[in-house]
């Protein structure tokens, strides 16, 4: 799963603009991009909270965000709907009794959270118990941040990767064989790429959009690069993540990560077009020099196949998971979803079983009108 350098650093917080940068248009624009969501907040001993569980980006309410202020009503309306939703902010005291009646061990930036700010209730119990979990989840909560963040802003995460996989398998394989009809087998290499290329892509498609929980304080750059850096770090996950009280995201941000996040599917849909391909033809080729048949078609342009994954994956990829996610998000949120979760599973794999469908013959499509296969 890819994830960009923000995210490794599990939070971004306040840098004021540097004097040093003379580009003054790309510093406005940096500054339009993070007025949406205050990423630093002052809890209520002093310091600052910086765990979030609150669906990836942005802060806890228990301080001042960002995008429409508020009075102090406001902020003690926030204070009461994060405590009901979250819990309340355990102290280290708190923090590590849990853990050891748990016979558990705390990461060490969840530690140092612990120290300076307290951890929320909800979210140090589900480490606790994840990472209680059976091998290998178990073992992943413990030494893969990425995905220990996300599972704690979103307990159904693998439950969305792995229902992504399966249909995305089965469905691409039911809309292969009726777009290439008799032409299948003779094409076999070119289904087989698409196949392993298409598993390492919905990882990327559903982790790019996932929210995620961050931890500690980031090391930023100065000038530019921590300009751009800080930025990133403002927009939302993804299109249509939910605002929470103290973290607001303007319709600029909700833009720039559409077409932020295309870059990097656009990028990702490259890179494994480059694999994925390149594999595919040294199959072909190494089968051709054996037996030779005149059924046989071409052996497609590496390069080309490859660019066809990126523009697909920026454009109708990024378009459609976008919506997803928005859709799922709604549902999630319904009354009904919550009080019976299996609701949510359902439209999950509804949703993306129908997407999986139209996205799977879209790119036979594509592939035969820019004459890659």
């Amino acid at each position: 799963m890819l994830e960009p350098q923000a995210e490794l650093q599990s939070g971004v917080a306040e840098t004021p603009v540097s004097k040093d940068v003379t580009d003054t248009s790309v510093r406005n624009d940096a500054r339009v991009l993070e007025t949406g969501c205050a990423l630093k907040t002052d809890s209520e001993d002093g310091g600052e909270d910086m765990l979030d569980g609150n669906g990836g980006n942005g802060n806890f309410p228990n301080g001042r965000g960002g995008g429409g202020g508020g009075g102090g009503d406001d902020k003690d309306d926030g204070d009461d709907l994060e405590e009901e939703e979250f819990g309340p902010i355990l102290s280290f005291e708190e923090v590590m009794r849990e853990a050891q009646a748990r016979g558990a061990s705390l990461p060490s930036d969840m530690l140092t959270a612990a120290k300076s700010v307290g951890i929320r209730k909800i979210l140090l119990l589900r480490y606790l118990d994840l990472q209680g979990s059976v091998w290998p989840l178990g073992f992943a909560m413990k030494s893969c941040s990425m995905l220990r963040n996300r599972m704690l802003a979103d307990p159904s995460f693998l439950f969305k990767i792995g229902t992504e996989i399966v249909i995305d398998s089965c469905c691409a394989t039911f809309a292969e064989v009726q777009k290439r009809g008799k032409d299948f087998w003779a094409e076999f290499e070119l289904y087989t790429a698409d196949l392993l290329v298409g598993v390492v892509v919905n990882i990327a498609l559903v982790g790019m959009l996932a929210p995620y929980a961050r931890i500690g304080q980031p090391s930023i750059s100065k000038g530019f690069l921590g300009h751009l850096q800080h930025a990133y770090g403002a927009l939302p996950s993804s299109v249509f993540e939910a605002e929470r009280p103290g973290c607001r995201f303007s319709v600029k941000q909700r833009i720039a990560t559409y077409f932020f996040k295309g870059i990097l599917y656009g990028s990702v849909g490259f890179a494994c077009g480059l694999i994925g391909q390149g594999i595919a033809n040294l199959i072909m080729t190494a089968k051709r020099s054996i037996k030779k048949s005149e059924e046989d078609i071409p052996v497609p342009p590496l390069v080309k196949s490859a660019a066809l994954w990126g523009v697909f994956l920026a454009v109708s990829s990024n378009t459609r998971y976008q919506i997803i996610n928005g859709l799922e998000r709604v549902v999630e949120a319904s009354p009904l979803a919550k009080k019976v979760p299996p609701v949510a599973m359902a439209f999950t794999v509804g949703v993306r079983f129908a997407n999986n469908i139209y996205g799977g013959m879209q790119f036979v499509d594509w592939a035969r009108w820019s004459g890659v296969q």
